[in-house]
């Protein structure tokens, strides 16, 4: 029995050494609904590569869009195959946060949950197999979440790169210059919480446009011409932030696109963030 068990422990130390030896030999690995927080919203999908490593293993967290107010993360599901395809040696993490009810979950709830699911990433790198190379992907309010992350916080992680479709950049002006009557500034007031008057520091503070430095990370936008939601506006004047601050970014515009697009364009879209993030994430 003695040497029955010798020999197994044997066998298993070899097994942890080949692996150890050829990191080839990981699988790839799904995990749906994995909780980052106590709250039943606050769940993300993992999709771990084959072959990932703590060196060289990028991240991409998807933000899902809805207006801060509904949507979720079975938006960017259809989107998961593709991005692997494209970025394969990309682990993804695609999440889901509390929504904001008027009554409930006014700002900076989504801003907070945004930090926490990248928190909670970062603390299993090595237990994943990921490196600190953070990618942060929204559309619409999820873009608008992914850009003010990556901008305003430099802990636990100082992200790669941010990809926002469409997604407002100041959040001020999308109360004061509605694009449309679809969102009117009582409708912003009711998700945030309050009005610019009545919380200017919370507007402020909710702003991407804000915080952009000399040291934000590279931005590629992508937005369409006839946006009845959020106005190209917002896309041109974090573009000009970025150009004042010499950030390395790209501005892609559809002129006639409206709040999301499909087909060809959509293509050329993620045909021009698989470029980016080749040229801007080593």
């Amino acid at each position: 029995m003695r040497y029955y068990l010798l020999l197994i422990s044997l066998v298993v130390a070899a097994c942890q050494k080949e692996a150890a030896d050829n990191p080839g030999s990981i699988p790839a690995s799904a995990m749906m609904n994995v909780a980052y927080g106590s709250d039943a919203a606050q769940k993300m999908d993992i999709y771990l590569p084959a072959g990932r490593n703590t060196a060289g293993t990028k991240v991409m967290v998807l933000i899902h869009g809805g207006a801060w107010a509904s949507g979720d993360k079975t938006d960017f599901a259809s989107f998961v195959d593709s991005l692997q395809r494209r970025l394969p040696g990309y682990a993804i993490f695609n999440i889901n946060y509390r929504l904001s009810t008027g009554a409930t979950n006014p700002f900076p709830t989504q801003e907070n949950d945004t930090k926490a699911a990248i928190e909670f990433i970062y603390s299993k790198r090595d237990e994943y197999k990921i490196s600190d190379k953070f990618v942060l992907l929204g559309a619409s309010a999820g873009g608008h979440l992914a850009l003010l992350q990556g901008y305003k916080y430099n802990n636990p992680v100082k992200v790669k790169a941010v990809v926002s479709f469409f997604g407002p950049t100041d959040i001020t002006d999308l109360y004061n210059n509605p694009a449309s009557p679809f969102i009117p500034a009582a409708t912003i007031a009711q998700i945030v919480g309050a009005t610019p008057a009545g919380n200017p520091a919370l507007y402020q503070q909710s702003s991407p446009i804000n915080f952009v430095t000399a040291q934000s990370p590279p931005t590629i936008l992508l937005h369409g011409g006839m946006d009845p939601l959020v106005s190209p506006s917002q896309a041109m004047a974090l573009e000009a932030q970025l150009q004042l601050a010499g950030v390395q970014h790209q501005y892609v515009f559809y002129p006639a696109e409206a709040h999301g697009w499909v087909g060809d364009n959509l293509v050329h879209s993620f045909n021009q963030v698989q470029a980016f993030l080749a040229a801007t994430v080593q």
